[in-house]
């Protein structure tokens, strides 16, 4: 036995370990509640993982047309993400359905995308010889300013 351990009842509990051990699910347990502050990082993780579903669908379709590709890549994100921001963001699975959800996230997702449609027409105009990384580059930046309002409209309004 050893300076870090502790006697309950008859059996010594280590304790080494138990202060990081406390804090990681101390944290844990932080992000899983209904403050804001939580809200926003479970929001981040589901953007990041609705941006990589865009990503992929935007790459696999701009030989289509960017705008086509850009429009196609948001729908589907908008509807993953959606439904991830009811039950595991706002835990309005219980008082918001999925219709809702989607009706009313699809209304703010259409806003961020007409930002990025502007945006990228903006970059044709521009640099006309701009490849597809450099174009989706520039929508995740535009949806990153534009997802900062949408939790905002989201927590406040739709969840």
């Amino acid at each position: 036995m050893s300076t870090s351990d502790i006697w309950v009842g008859s059996n010594p509990i280590s304790m080494v370990g138990t202060r990081s051990a406390g804090f990681a699910a101390t944290r844990l347990r932080a992000l899983a509640g209904d403050g804001a502050f939580a809200q926003l990082v479970r929001f981040a993780l589901v953007g990041g993982a609705s941006n990589i579903l865009y990503f992929a669908a935007f790459l696999a379709l701009r030989g289509d047309g960017a705008l086509v590709a850009n429009a196609v890549g948001a729908v589907l994100s908008t509807i993953l993400a959606n439904e991830l921001h009811r039950r595991l963001t706002f835990h309005a699975a219980d008082r918001v359905n999925w219709f809702t959800a989607q009706w009313e996230g699809g209304g703010l997702a259409l806003v961020g995308l007409i930002a990025s449609s502007a945006a990228i027409s903006a970059l044709g105009f521009l640099l006309p010889g701009a490849d597809g990384l450099l174009q989706a580059g520039l929508v995740i930046a535009v949806s990153g300013i534009v997802g900062g309002l949408r939790f905002v409209a989201l927590r406040g309004w739709v969840f």
